[in-house]
């Protein structure tokens, strides 16, 4: 950019530059050679022999220069006769002849000639002094990097850097000092840390004062989170870093605490979680903290993935397929209109729900022309996804308690254009009695909600013990009410499906061993990819180990609700212990009549066996006696009767129409005499 100067205005060249100097030409033949041996051996081979040549090299160069500098010394001492300091043009000229550079002279034949004037004695000894300092740099390097030379990058970098160690400048030698100082200053600051991590004091609990005045104020998250650290680090290495005196309880307490102060827990839920999440609480509390994506289910009765996708990027919604394990999901990021209110979602297009609840259906697999049952079906969620995956063929029986929330499974199934459907309103404990051939059967059972805090925040602080124990409960009487409602002799299914919401093992692991005891079913494959396996050991609790068949979901680790899911397989459909029953009970009932009949017979034979005298006759029984013996009513009617001429006496013969007539005036006196007590 800018004028041009003339050609002619420019002085004369007086031979090459300070880069023409600088930059010696290359030996070609050299590098050809160098390439030959690479191509003729082996790599190690090679280094080997590169090395050994360095070695005799460096050594010849010292000897030979150890031997000059001796001479020149000998031969400078008696001339000179004085320790005058050297002039300092001499320090300067081994810089500058290094590189071969030099202002005054154009050729290199001068700057030889100009090393071997009289003022070469200080040179040399100039030189001395810094091959000495690159020996002892060339040392420490060494020491420091003695695995540098095995780099197969690096070989040719070095040779050109060791044969040209004799002629560095002294701003090479200064930045190779300050980058040794650099990495012992790094080691130094590391090993301060070690010593001051070591020698750190160690973590002191808050007394019972300091403890009070906290409940009394507002929580400080920054100490609360600095003292949950602490906490945790010391319970990591608890026999070393405990404070005297102090016991683990005493510890997990105050952890206790203050997490329920931080993130506003009841005490009896956080020590479950902790229980379940003893290294990664943290995690989970912060998941909690935050809502999960939100996702929509595509209605493949009506549309598909791909073709509901752009339609809805049209309107606004940033959307996504959510994940491989789902052909039908879509996730949603960022939305301009109210998903609840698009002309897609009206038309039945899709559904909002959750990512979690897809994957009970997914377990449950349903096949075209089954009879299938949501015993708990309400919103209708899965009810239609099954519907969709049976194609609207076959029966799909959705029943839920609330009659009111039955009414959104209506309206569900109506705009999803579902015609395979029959919904009630029964008691799930009911359903064996009302219908008990299913061939596969849903259980989303009712539970404390504890997978879903991100939703419903009120659990962290409603749920205590007899709520969970109320919940494990009904689940227990779902699901086996469930089990007896399935038939095992289908020939497609057999299947029920148990899933919660919740994460606590009271409502998931107990529920389903206390199942496999109770009836006959077996756990099978959930068809999952992905999830954590259930637990078959848990604090003191030892469940069945198939259990490892289940799944368990977390948000910290999945970015899904928390969810467990179970498939159970029946293989028979007795009740195991119904047919004992059944014989204990008729044996009671059989049990009580012998022994009301052998209490009769045994007075009656009481009083018919004959009883032995003394003397050897035996005496008539009683009744033998009562035959033989008339009882006295009729000598009696002896003297009511009418006397005949042969002296006999007989009963007068009434007719009936007399005896009403007695009979009535005895019903009347009796009638009148209650009257008159009355009164």
């Amino acid at each position: 950019m800018g004028r041009k100067r003339d050609v002619a205005d420019l002085p004369p060249k007086k031979g090459p530059g300070k880069k023409a100097k600088r930059q010696q030409a290359p030996d070609l033949p050299i590098l050809a050679d160098e390439k030959e041996t690479k191509t003729l051996s082996h790599r190690q081979k090679q280094r080997a022999k590169k090395r050994d040549i360095k070695k005799a090299e460096t050594k010849q160069k010292r000897e030979m220069k150890k031997a000059e500098i001796a001479k020149k010394r000998k031969a400078t001492k008696p001339a000179t006769g004085s320790s005058a300091p050297p002039a300092k043009k001499a320090k300067v000229a081994p810089l500058f002849d290094s590189d071969g550079e030099d202002d005054n002279d154009s050729d290199e034949d001068n700057i030889n000639a100009s090393e071997s004037s009289d003022d070469n004695e200080n040179v040399e000894d100039g030189g001395v002094e810094s091959y000495d300092e690159d020996e002892e740099d060339n040392e420490v390097m060494q020491d420091e990097f003695p695995d540098e030379d095995d780099d197969d990058d690096d070989d040719e970098d070095d040779d050109d850097e060791d044969g040209d160690s004799d002629e560095e400048m002294a701003v090479e030698k200064a930045s190779k000092k300050l980058i040794k100082k650099q990495k012992k200053m790094l080691e130094d600051s590391k090993a301060e840390l070690a010593l001051n991590i070591e020698q750190q004091e160690k973590f002191v609990l808050p007394s019972g004062q300091e403890i009070t005045k906290e409940a009394t104020l507002p929580p400080d998250v920054t100490i609360l989170d600095t003292r949950i650290a602490q906490i945790r680090h010391v319970l990591a290495d608890f026999a070393n870093r405990k404070e005297e005196g102090r016991s683990r309880p005493e510890y997990l307490e105050q952890l206790v605490r203050d997490l329920c102060a931080r993130f506003g827990y009841n005490e009896y839920l956080m020590k479950k979680l902790l229980e379940l999440f003893p290294h990664d609480i943290m995690e989970f509390l912060e998941a909690n903290e935050y809502p999960r994506p939100v996702t929509i289910r595509t209605n493949t009765l009506k549309t598909r993935r791909r073709d509901l996708a752009p339609v809805l990027i049209e309107r606004g919604v940033n959307v996504e397929p959510m994940a491989r394990w789902s052909s039908v999901g879509l996730t949603v990021f960022d939305t301009k209109v109210p998903l609840g209110a698009t002309p897609e979602y009206l038309a039945g297009h899709y559904m909002m729900q959750g990512g979690a609840s897809f994957l009970p259906v997914m377990a449950m697999a349903p096949q075209e022309g089954e009879r299938n049952l949501d015993m708990c079906a309400a919103p209708g969620g899965k009810s239609s996804y099954i519907a969709s995956l049976m194609k609207n063929t076959g029966l799909l029986w959705c029943n839920d308690v609330s009659k009111e929330r039955s009414k959104a499974v209506i309206s569900n199934l109506h705009r999803m254009g579902i015609i395979n459907s029959v919904i009630t309103s029964y008691d799930g404990k009911q359903m064996p009695k009302i219908f008990h051939s299913f061939d596969r059967i849903l259980l989303d059972a009712p539970c404390s909600g504890t997978g879903v805090i991100s939703k419903d925040e009120a659990v962290k602080i409603n749920k205590d013990e007899k709520d969970i124990a109320r919940c494990s409960h009904l689940q227990k009487e779902l699901i086996l009410a469930a089990i007896d409602s399935c038939n095992a002799q289908s020939k497609t299914g057999g299947y029920i499906i148990y899933s919660t919401c919740s994460i606590l093992v009271e409502e998931n692991e107990w529920v389903i061993d206390y199942a496999l005891k109770k009836r006959n079913v077996r756990l099978v494959p959930c068809g999952l990819d992905f999830g954590k396996e259930g637990f078959t050991k848990f604090v003191n609790h030892r469940f069945h180990p198939t259990l490892k068949m289940t799944r368990r979901f977390y948000p910290h680790t999945h970015n899904l609700d928390g969810f467990f899911v179970a498939k159970l397989q029946k293989f028979s459909n007795k009740i195991p212990g119904q047919d004992e029953k059944k014989k204990e009970g008729e044996e009671m009932t059989n049990g009580k009549d012998e022994s009301a009949t052998s209490g009769n017979d045994s007075d009656t034979s009481k009083k018919d066996t004959p009883t032995k005298t003394k003397d050897g006759q035996k005496q008539e029984s009683k009744q033998d006696q009562q035959k033989v013996k008339k009882s006295p009513k009729k000598d009696k009617s002896k003297s009511k009767g009418i006397s005949t001429p042969e002296g006999k006496k007989f009963k007068s013969k009434k007719s009936p129409a007399t005896n009403k007539k007695q009979f009535d005036g005895k019903t009347k006196g009796k009638k009148m005499k209650g009257k008159d007590k009355k009164k």
